[in-house]
């Protein structure tokens, strides 16, 4: 399946070149270039996310309730 001859390279180089144009071939195999290095980055990269309680948290004073948010909102109407 993976064997292909020379001639059917060839065949499949000028259809892409049909198809995309020659101006476009290689900013298309510079956009595949990219993806693969960032997925092999992605891959090899260390994904450890640490987590800690101690992080700050909002004092319950200054969470207001949806009752609240209600009445502070502005009315806006359409003209029209």
């Amino acid at each position: 399946m993976g064997n292909f001859s020379m001639g059917e390279l060839l065949i499949v180089l000028v259809i892409l070149l049909l198809v995309f144009g020659a101006n476009r071939l290689p900013a298309i195999g510079e956009g595949l270039g990219k993806a693969v290095r960032n997925l092999k980055r992605g891959l090899s990269a260390d994904d450890d996310i640490e987590v800690s309680s101690n992080a700050p948290r909002v004092p319950s004073k200054t969470q207001r309730t949806a009752a609240e948010e209600i009445e502070e909102a502005e009315v806006v109407e359409k003209k029209g």
